[in-house]
């Protein structure tokens, strides 16, 4: 689950947008692709919620890394009793993607129909994640508070729980990071998902209709909640993007091609105007204005989206640093984190050279929680001083950062850098979505390829 980074006041409809076809080569058919829009909510919010916030983002990155040292160990003792009732039986292709401010989260979110006819929820949607899940009647433990009602089983002339001998239930490990457990009462198949921050959903691992966009998918795995609680908002549940094959990318991908994108409108903190144009897509894009990195992969999570950086420039000189200190570490591409990281080296010469270039102008400040490179000033007055940045990475790809991608305002006054530097010198590098904002990022999963486009929000 993405780190949970900012807390709204508001809540808006979700548009749809009509789907839209795409090429994937001139020896293909063309492919449709589902396409809905994606909105940036106005919020506000207090210092100690962002401190939170913050921290919480520190938390997930910590459990990045655990997932890549095999020490998975973030389990809590709830799970396990929530588990065991369960298992006593006490039981009773584009969307509207949006940052997750209206629903209290700070991941971005749209709406899936499950079951037959559809009931709509509003899921966190998540590139770090492979499992899906939504929050289910009868609650039989504990659901979070959700924006509209919970989905309903019974309700649905298509939904069924799977046992525990289906196939489906043997893949719950690399998909949960858990091993599976079963009913003994019912023979239904039970999954337990946990987060970095100690967020958790259990519940019967199941398969129904699932409305994305304007088309149905029947025979939909995924988890019917019973026990949900941690830092989801007023979301439902949550949609996982990553490469293991129970993702939703993967159940859609016999009809759209193994290939997704979308792009993160700006997620303003302390300003009222809200961001807009974003979107996210299943299918293969029509934007031939990419620039392209290999996508790679790591036996120790095959799940997560790996990329080399190469090299990051800011006024169009490249930072003073060794080539191996970019590569020393793995580096993860992750809708989820908020503020990106990088290798001891690197940040310390970014940092460097950009507070020498913002503080001729504007004070320093103190840090403010994770962020150590902070201004007293506004993200609209600083923006001007902020020089180019531009993160470039092995093969041709690059992000050419905007100030907002910079900088961003943590109270009324305050601006800071949206780096941060790793402690541990092991830590993978991670570009988080602040830097991803209002790019257009292209996961052609099939290909092995990854591409960015500039103004991807419209």
């Amino acid at each position: 689950m993405g780190i949970l980074f900012f807390l709204c006041l508001f809540f808006s409809a979700l548009l749809q947008l009509p789907g839209t076809s795409s090429i994937r080569s001139v020896n293909q058919e063309l492919i449709k692709q589902l396409k809905l829009p994606l909105y940036h909510h106005a919020w506000q919010t207090s210092l100690s919620s962002l401190s939170e916030a913050l921290a919480l983002d520190d938390a997930r990155v910590k459990f990045l890394n655990s997932r890549l040292t095999n020490n998975n160990n973030l389990t809590a003792s709830a799970h396990s009793v929530s588990t065991e009732v369960l298992i006593d039986g006490k039981e009773s292709v584009t969307v509207p993607l949006n940052p997750g401010q209206s629903i209290g989260v700070g991941n971005y979110y749209t709406r899936i129909g499950v079951g037959t006819p559809p009931t709509y929820h509003l899921v966190v949607v998540d590139t770090g994640s492979s499992f899906s899940w939504i929050q289910c009647e009868p609650c039989a433990v504990y659901c979070h508070p959700q924006i509209g009602a919970h989905f309903n089983p019974s309700a649905s002339v298509t939904y069924r729980q799977l046992p525990c001998g289906a196939a489906q239930c043997g893949s719950l490990k690399t998909a949960t990071l858990n091993n599976p457990m079963c009913s003994s009462s019912s023979n239904a198949c039970i999954y337990t998902a946990t987060y970095g921050d100690q967020s958790f959903s259990v519940g019967y691992l199941s398969t129904d209709s699932l409305t994305f966009g304007s088309d149905t998918l029947p025979g939909f795995v995924f988890g019917c909640g019973q026990d949900n609680d941690g830092l989801f908002g007023k979301s439902a549940g949550l949609v996982g993007l990553a490469k293991n094959e129970l993702s939703m990318l993967s159940q859609l991908s016999a009809k759209y091609g193994k290939a997704f994108s979308y792009c993160l409108p700006t997620a303003s903190l302390l300003s009222s105007k809200p961001g807009g144009g974003g979107f996210l897509s299943v299918g293969v894009s029509s934007n031939s204005n990419y620039k392209f990195t290999p996508m790679l992969s790591d036996s120790r999570d095959p799940t997560l989206y790996f990329l080399k950086m190469s090299a990051i420039s800011v006024s169009g000189e490249t930072l003073n640093v060794a080539a191996a200190d970019y590569s020393t570490v793995p580096t993860i591409i992750d809708s989820g984190t908020t503020i990106s990281r990088l290798a001891s080296p690197v940040y310390s010469a970014l940092r460097e050279k950009l507070v020498k270039i913002i503080s001729a102008k504007f004070k320093t400040a103190e840090a403010f929680s994770i962020l150590d490179a902070c201004f007293t000033g506004s993200s609209d007055e600083i923006s001007g001083v902020v020089p180019p940045v531009k993160l470039i990475f092995e093969g041709g790809g690059e992000l050419d950062l905007k100030p907002q991608n910079v900088v961003i305002e943590v109270e009324k006054g305050t601006s800071c850098l949206s780096f941060a530097g790793n402690s541990n010198l092991r830590d993978i590098a991670i570009i988080g979505n602040q830097q991803q904002q209002t790019f257009d990022v292209f996961y052609d999963v099939a290909g092995s390829r990854i591409g960015f486009a500039a103004g991807g929000c419209r």
